[in-house]
């Protein structure tokens, strides 16, 4: 990230090629501070109908495993709760499930309150739509925090800590 990116809050979406980066950002995004062994997310897999053994899961982690059946990336989709295309080679949904993964961050840390969709169809909302919501949310962020400012130093009180 460059400092205009961390100034602004921006995240970039991340180089995800292969299926190892793809499952480390999933472990990452889906379970955050947390270490997931391979039996717990093959148990997670197999309560949500799916098959994968531990030992499989690990290797894939660990960039032993590069083109898996399709079976097993549906046991993917179904462990981390996405769609299972993401994790194939040249995915036409990556894109749909980071955004969708950089609301729901937002969404966690307070940053982002409520949405409401109206009018999407089956497949959600496209990603475009998510990033530009995104974009809006973080320019009504940073205009309300300059307004606080001004109005602050008018007043001379110092602004709530968000």
């Amino acid at each position: 990230m460059d400092n205009a990116e961390q100034r602004s809050g921006e995240q970039r979406t991340p180089e995800l090629r292969t299926l190892q980066q793809k499952v480390e950002y999933m472990v990452e995004k889906t379970f955050p501070g947390q270490k997931i062994s391979g039996r717990v997310f093959a148990d997670l897999v197999k309560q949500r109908g799916g098959s994968l053994s531990h030992s499989y899961f690990s290797n894939i982690l660990a960039g032993k495993v590069t083109h898996p059946s399709e079976d097993i990336l549906k046991a993917l989709g179904l462990g981390f709760g996405v769609d299972w295309r993401f994790f194939k080679d040249e995915s036409e949904v990556v894109d749909d499930v980071v955004a969708g993964l950089q609301f729901l961050a937002k969404r966690r840390t307070g940053e982002i309150s409520g949405v409401a969709a109206r009018g999407n169809d089956e497949d959600g909302i496209p990603a475009e739509l998510l990033e530009f919501a995104l974009s809006l949310l973080e320019e009504s962020k940073s205009e309300g925090k300059g307004a606080r400012e001004s109005q602050d130093k008018g007043s001379g009180q110092r602004a709530p800590d968000r």
